[in-house]
């Protein structure tokens, strides 16, 4: 492809994805109790494990020169120019390591996306912006498709605790204590960039629901629609929440079910049930 699409490993695509959408994947690191480990050899087990061992750990974006080596080696390989779409810069630095990666290589060949989402939301902006890729369109219409689907994505969430977001600074200390205060499970969102608290649930099972009704509001009636559902050490919910979703929308393509790896899961926490919903982009 003359546009190479590059993306980080918060995007969660599903196995095999990558590599038949020729979308090349950064992986950010993990620590656990200050030590790097790969993030390919530790996986949602171990990293269930060890936070349910009370284990630190924490997370780091890739290097600028990381991220340089991998916009070299698409340009090698014969691209004329490379869209890298990242997780939300107000969630992480690697948009801004991609920045410093771009001057390094050449701004004029690689441009940087913050798709202000995560996982699947930015999953499905790297699906899109590989597809506009291959039929053959300039980098900036790449990139201007992977903006449009990430604009459009809406990513939904309800964690067990909100503990590990507000240790890893990822979500307001007063929200964090008031959803432990009052034993209730929040339903968070991604909104301008950053997680926010929608609402507040008493129960597993209405929140469950809650992540049904709100995905259909956001699908708007419409076909065609992609949907997610993510999970850390919860199977069997998220089986039964795709099923759910299945039968509330009928028109989709099906839902993808995806197990958060160490980078996100490490904030989550396990237990966390996710939804991602991307609507169809009209047509220009």
């Amino acid at each position: 492809m003359p546009v190479a699409v590059v993306t980080d490993s918060t995007a969660h695509l599903p196995e095999g994805f990558a590599e038949r959408a020729g979308i090349r994947v950064v992986p950010l690191h993990v620590l656990v109790d200050g030590t790097a480990v790969p993030s390919g050899e530790f996986g949602p087990e171990a990293l269930t494990g060890a936070l349910r061992r009370k284990r630190i750990v924490t997370t780091s974006r890739p290097t600028p020169a990381e991220l340089a080596a991998e916009f070299r080696a698409a340009l090698d390989a014969g691209a004329d120019s490379v869209v890298s779409i990242h997780l939300s810069k107000r969630l992480s630095g690697t948009w801004e390591a991609a920045v410093l990666a771009a001057q390094e290589v050449g701004p004029d060949r690689v441009r940087v996306v913050d798709s202000r989402t995560t996982a699947m939301g930015l999953g499905f902006a790297a699906g899109h912006a590989a597809a506009a890729a291959r039929s053959g369109v300039t980098g900036e219409e790449v990139e201007d498709a992977a903006t449009a689907a990430a604009a459009r994505s809406r990513t939904l969430f309800v964690v067990e605790t909100l503990e590990h977001l507000r240790r890893g600074g990822r979500i307001g200390h007063a929200a964090a204590l008031l959803g432990t205060a009052l034993m209730v499970k929040p339903v968070l969102h991604m909104a301008d960039g950053e997680i926010t608290p929608l609402e507040k649930v008493r129960t597993t099972s209405r929140a469950m629901t809650r992540l049904v009704e709100l995905a259909a509001e956001a699908a708007g009636g419409e076909s065609d629609v992609e949907v997610a559902v993510h999970h850390l050490a919860a199977p069997d919910r998220a089986a039964e929440l795709a099923t759910r979703l299945d039968e509330r929308l009928p028109s989709s393509r099906g839902c993808v079910v995806s197990e958060l790896g160490a980078v996100i899961g490490a904030h989550t926490g396990p237990g966390v049930l996710g939804v991602v919903v991307q609507p169809p982009v009209p047509e220009p």
